[in-house]
């Protein structure tokens, strides 16, 4: 039994296909089943159901798969344990971030990590909170920070911080002028937004749910006129006068175009931002000083922009 098997077994087992095995692992499909088919006869077990829709373990591949992410952990383990005899942590760490908080965390991020794990490898990927969630039950992410995060087999959830969402529009003259004199912006109602002409982004979108949601418990429905992904290009059709937008503060002032906006406060409506990993997979050391890393950094760093 090679540790390349188990490894190959527990991504297919994990991602339920052998093609999205294969993606993920940057081997050829039959390369792959060939590994597996190995194993079983090594084991004299059968360990997967191969159907039309994916691969499912047997009785025996779900012991294996208990077993294997043990035994991959524990070679993760000794590799950190023999980088600390030379000095420092080593191996890799897979992070998910969404847009907005990628563009003020990533920079300070990475030169934290570099400072104080320079022989680990970093990853860092930017997504939507649901696509992010699954790549952390996947085991394609290791670390992911989300909006709205519901509790979900297989994720460990810790939440952060609070975001205040925020009704961005155009920015008029007389708004121009209030905030020449510094005057704080005062809060809309969630009844007023509604009304509104909203661009929004499409379901599952984390924010585009939140307002849904908030929206139907006062009896109103959202007045969405566009639907579009991506912040960059709602805040282009806000300027260009499309409608309305509901983003967090600091979704706009990342932007490079922050006075160009008018920006008002929601009241009550706030997204809530937490970090998850896996809890079916126990986190290395490297991952858990990560953890710690990426914890200190967003309350120290997103807070400030809120």
């Amino acid at each position: 039994m090679e540790l390349e098997q188990i490894e190959y077994f527990v991504r297919v087992a994990e991602l339920g296909s052998f093609t999205r095995a294969s993606s993920a692992l940057g081997i050829a499909q039959p390369a792959l089943s060939r590994k597996i088919r190995q194993l079983e006869v090594e084991l004299r077990q059968n360990l997967l159901v191969r159907n039309g829709r994916g691969a499912t373990t047997t009785d025996a591949g779900k012991l294996l798969l208990e077993h294997g992410r043990g035994i991959l952990h524990q070679v993760q383990r000794l590799r950190e344990e023999l980088g600390r005899v030379r000095g420092s942590l080593a191996g890799r760490v897979a992070i998910g971030l969404p847009p907005s908080i990628a563009k003020v965390l990533t920079v300070p991020l990475t030169r934290e990590f570099r400072a104080k794990l320079p022989q680990a490898a970093l990853s860092i990927s930017e997504g939507l909170s649901v696509a992010m969630q699954d790549a952390i039950i996947n085991g394609k992410l290791d670390i992911a920070l989300l909006y709205g995060a519901v509790p979900t087999p297989g994720l460990e959830i810790t939440h952060l911080l609070d975001e205040e969402l925020y009704l961005v529009q155009r920015q008029s003259e007389r708004q121009a002028e209030r905030q020449s004199q510094k005057t704080q912006p005062e809060a809309v109602n969630l009844k007023d937004v509604a009304a509104l002409p909203l661009i929004i982004p499409t379901r599952p979108n984390a924010i585009r749910m939140l307002v849904e949601a908030e929206i139907a418990n006062i009896n109103c429905r959202p007045n969405i006129v566009l639907e579009i992904d991506g912040v960059p290009a709602i805040l282009d059709l806000v300027l260009d006068g499309a409608g309305c937008a509901v983003l967090s503060k600091n979704a706009v002032t990342t932007s490079g175009q922050a006075s160009l906006f008018s920006v008002s406060p929601i009241a009550g409506l706030h997204s809530k931002l937490s970090v998850a990993v896996s809890s079916q997979r126990p986190a290395t050391l490297t991952q858990q000083a990560m953890l710690e890393l990426i914890q200190q950094l967003t309350q120290q760093l997103v807070s400030k922009t809120i």
